[in-house]
């Protein structure tokens, strides 16, 4: 299965290699080049996604429960999640179609908005839940809750909850921690804490975390994996759990996890010095 997004970048001429590279190895039983097909009437054995790293968080979103190996294409800038470069696919497509190459597993969440305590809405997501203020822009309040026990409540800009997958997106920008990318817990960072004491935390996927912005005077919007999805009313509850599927991500040789946060971070290693030796 191939799944293209719309991207500057993206040529036909890459997606037409790419096709070829498939039907000489094994079987195309989809190429989706517009986003709209129903993948849930498919069962292929892996999904090539060419694009950027938003281009995989739409594809695990669509492919909703029925998760499938994913390969990721990289057309776009970093390449988190999307790791292979156009360059590298004589080599790399016929490994993964022969089956020499390893899939990961990874976190995904379920966000829940309750409004008394009716859901109003449901989604799958990959990175991130984060509660931003909007209009006029000024600090609120967002009380968090752990398995229903009052934990805080955030004096900020934003609260994040991120899973590890997307500990390297907004919440390391907001000085959140990176975790490796295949454990079990979620992380929450506040955005611009008023209080120098708010530091990140890490904890167990296990449990169910709760959001409410219900004295803020601004609009708080909910959003998903960099997608607004919803402007939160006074007394509304944002949950987030652990999902049942996981987003199966394939690496294959060379492209490890410390290799990719090395060149993707731009870590530079061992420190260079001009200074002459005396």
């Amino acid at each position: 299965m191939i799944l293209a997004q719309q991207h500057p970048l993206l040529t036909h001429e890459l997606v037409e290699k790419i096709t070829c590279l498939v039907e000489q190895h094994g079987d195309l039983v989809l190429r989706d080049l517009d986003g709209d097909a129903a993948l849930d009437q498919f069962e292929p054995d892996v999904a090539l996604v060419v694009g950027g790293d938003g281009s995989m968080l739409r594809a695990a979103r669509r492919m909703g429960d029925r998760q499938v190996p994913a390969l990721g294409i990289n057309v776009g800038k970093l390449g988190f999640l999307a790791d292979i470069q156009p360059d590298e696919i004589d080599v790399v497509l016929p490994d993964v179609m022969a089956g020499r190459c390893h899939v990961i597993n990874h976190l995904m969440f379920q966000c829940q908005i309750l409004r008394e305590d009716q859901s109003i809405l449901e989604t799958l997501g990959l990175n991130e839940t984060a509660i931003l203020g909007g209009p006029p822009f000024r600090l609120m309040d967002v009380e968090l809750l752990i398995d229903d026990e009052h934990v805080t409540i955030y004096r900020c800009d934003g609260l994040i909850i991120s899973t590890p997958v997307g500990s390297t997106a907004h919440n390391l920008s907001a000085g959140g921690p990176i975790v490796r990318k295949n454990l079990n817990a979620f992380v929450i960072a506040a955005v611009s804490p008023h209080a120098l004491t708010v530091r990140p935390v890490v904890d167990t996927a296990d449990r169910t975390y709760e959001m409410r912005a219900s004295n803020s005077s601004q609009a708080p919007h909910v959003v998903v994996d960099g997608v607004e999805i919803h402007q939160l009313a006074s007394q509304d509850r944002v949950i987030i759990r652990r999902a049942r599927p996981q987003f199966q991500l394939i690496e294959v040789a060379g492209h490890g996890y410390y290799r990719t946060l090395r060149e993707k971070l731009g870590w530079a290693g061992r420190m260079q010095s001009n200074r002459a030796c005396s």
